[in-house]
């Protein structure tokens, strides 16, 4: 029983003393109490948004402010300038490698992928490497090369990502099969109008090593594609 008793008060106390120590810490904190007070707490805060992005020391990026409104400069802006522009290289010549080294493995396993993707039932192949998957046969026309369509269509990568997808927006998307990767202008020209495939598309076909936004280096991307009309 005294065990218990002891234990009791023992989160009394923890308690107590949390409460004590959230309200000394609270009566500490500068109230926003005007407009500016707001917009100075959103400057501090999207600074330490980047600032944690770049793993920077809290301690040494709050002494540089302080140093600043202080008027204690220990660099001159023009040292504090080149002291960010080399790290600015740094981080791109670090994003580069790391993009690099991504791009080989992306490479490996789209190999990977699409060898054994060929070997499954219901998957064709061209000569050029594109593979397709008839979902539905349309019974419409087909679109030739220098011919403009309206499409739906979704793309993932291999890890099953959505990075484009006109269902989602709503609407339909137009264009000219000129206008687009190598993959799209030969898919479509096997489809009817009113058909429904699925391509898988190598990275040679599509953005190679260069990438696009959020499709990285080397990537085989898989579209699901709707041949709505060839556009007159």
């Amino acid at each position: 029983m005294k065990k218990l008793v002891c234990i009791f008060m023992t989160l009394l106390f923890l308690v107590s003393f949390c409460k004590n120590t959230f309200a000394q810490n609270n009566e500490k904190a500068p109230q926003l109490k005007t407009f500016q007070d707001s917009v100075a707490y959103a400057y501090g805060f999207l600074i330490g948004n980047q600032m944690k992005d770049l793993k920077v020391s809290k301690e040494i990026l709050k002494r540089g402010i302080d140093d600043q409104f202080g008027g204690n400069q220990r660099i001159t802006e023009e040292e504090a300038q080149f002291l960010m522009k080399r790290n600015q290289q740094k981080r791109q010549r670090d994003e580069k490698k790391k993009a690099e080294a991504q791009g080989v493995v992306n490479a490996e396993m789209g190999m990977k992928f699409l060898n054994e993707n060929k070997t499954k039932d219901g998957v064709g192949a061209t000569p050029s490497g594109l593979q397709y998957k008839v979902i539905t046969q349309g019974i419409g026309a087909k679109p030739l090369a220098t011919d403009k369509v309206k499409v739906h269509y979704e793309g993932k990568l291999l890890d099953g990502t959505i990075f484009d997808s006109s269902y989602k927006r709503g609407k339909p998307a137009e264009f000219g099969l000129s206008q687009v990767i190598k993959g799209w202008t030969e898919g479509l020209q096997l489809m009817n109008t009113g058909g429904k495939f699925e391509f898988f598309i190598p990275s040679e076909l599509a953005y190679g090593k260069r990438g696009q936004r959020s499709i990285p280096a080397n990537s085989v991307l898989i579209f699901t594609v709707e041949l709505i009309e060839i556009v007159k």
